[in-house]
């Protein structure tokens, strides 16, 4: 959420970088000034009205000690109505804050200089391409073939039980997929991220903490009885440990790490592109996250797209980098880096990871502060990333590792796997 004194400051520059996202924000902005400038009307009423309240109560008190019971009960009459303006005024103060907050939280982030401009996900810019893509079997198949092949996958037994989208992993297809988890996390403890394990479920703060609501509302399984959300990625549950919180300099840099099943509702999602593991309503997903100074959250983004080139490098899958234009940037994101793994059998590319800074737009959501010095507090920078989320990693390496007669495993996987090949 942008802070309502940067927008004060920078009106003219914001209502700029946001038409990278295709979108005229200066009504927006010019909205939310206009109900910042009502809230701080009424706030200076209701401070006057309480300040001569507290002076005639004290008045009043001082009228008593004298003996003078007569003038002290005409100025009691005068509080009474006082009381009843700042309790008037109490409420169009709430009105107006909580006003405020919804116009807030109804405008984007503001994206960097670096992001290019653009409409569709083909505006986005290749920053590097390593297209090491094997030379397949004559008879190639894409993964959702081979899994029913080797039996590894089970789609149709996954709609069974639940619907389409949640596929069930069977013998060494489950296999595949736990050391994946695994190898994910260890590289990534390896780097320095604190391994943390979440609840699955969140609350509607948690929600709006991290940007998911009211953004994606519909894209989100709720739970209404109890009013908890299925989270659609561990940046919502970790990010939101730090809610609230006021952290102190020595405790930044702050890097973590989670594997969670992700859930999401994918409305309107149609055709070849949600074949297979392509896209799924629950998946697998290992996340890491940070919280920064904002003098080192840009240099942290560019560490973390190393970090996750080097994963992509050690499974030896083809893969490229994209930054990602205005129009495909993410609500909350300032900047995004996609990295895309290419499947072979599909001849596409398949996103297997998004890597952003949010800047300080959770942590002004979040109430997330550091000490910084003589400077008193200041709002953190978050960034997180995917390394990696597994249905199209899988898929990559089904349909680039496939032989005649087997599939397969990258040497990486094989001490985790317990198996060099799937047949």
């Amino acid at each position: 959420m942008l802070q309502i004194a940067a927008i004060r400051e920078h009106k003219e520059e914001f209502a700029q970088a946001l038409k990278k996202r295709n979108i005229d924000a200066y009504p927006m902005l010019e909205k939310a000034l206009s109900m910042d400038e009502k809230r701080r009307s009424i706030q200076a009423k209701l401070d006057e009205t309480l300040a001569e309240s507290n002076r005639l109560s004290k008045q009043i008190g001082d009228l008593y000690k004298s003996g003078q019971a007569q003038e002290a009960n005409a100025l009691k009459e005068k509080t009474s109505g006082l009381k009843e303006t700042s309790k008037d005024l109490s409420e169009q103060l709430t009105n107006a804050v909580n006003g405020l907050q919804d116009i807030l939280y109804g405008i984007p982030n503001i994206p960097q200089d670096s992001v290019p401009a653009g409409k569709l996900d083909t505006d986005n810019e290749i920053v590097s391409e390593h297209d090491n893509i094997p030379t397949l079997v004559a008879n190639a198949q894409p993964h959702w073939e081979l899994a029913k092949k080797y039996d590894i996958i089970d789609f149709e037994l996954g709609n069974k039980i639940t619907g389409a989208g949640f596929p069930v992993y069977k013998r060494k297809g489950a296999r595949l997929q736990r050391a994946l988890i695994n190898y994910f996390l260890d590289k990534n403890t390896a780097a320095g991220y604190e391994e943390i394990q979440v609840p699955h479920l969140v609350n509607e703060a948690s929600g709006y903490g991290t940007g998911q609501l009211p953004d994606k509302e519909g894209q989100m399984y709720h739970v209404g009885e109890d009013d908890l959300y299925l989270i659609p990625t561990a940046e919502v549950p970790i990010t939101n440990l730090y809610r609230g919180d006021l952290l102190e300099m020595k405790d930044l840099p702050i890097a973590m790490t989670g594997y969670t099943p992700c859930f999401r509702r994918e409305a309107g999602s149609y055709g070849s592109d949600v074949r297979g593991l392509n896209r799924l309503h629950q998946f697998d997903k290992v996340e890491i996250l940070r919280i920064e100074h904002p003098d080192q959250s840009d240099a942290a983004l560019d560490a973390m797209v190393v970090h996750v080139k080097g994963i992509l490098e050690e499974l030896e899958l083809p893969y490229r980098i994209l930054r990602l234009c205005g129009g495909d940037l993410g609500f909350t994101s300032t900047l995004t880096y996609d990295f895309e793994v290419y499947s072979t059998a599909q001849e596409k590319w398949l996103e297997v990871s998004s890597v952003s800074n949010f800047r300080t737009f959770q942590a002004n959501r979040l109430k997330l502060r550091f000490r910084n010095g003589d400077n008193g507090t200041e709002l953190a920078h978050t960034l997180n990333g995917s390394a990696l989320a597994l249905p199209r990693i899988l898929a990559s390496i089904l349909e680039n590792y496939q032989m005649e007669n087997y599939i397969n495993v990258p040497k990486a996987l094989i001490p985790y796997c317990g198996f060099d090949r799937i047949d």
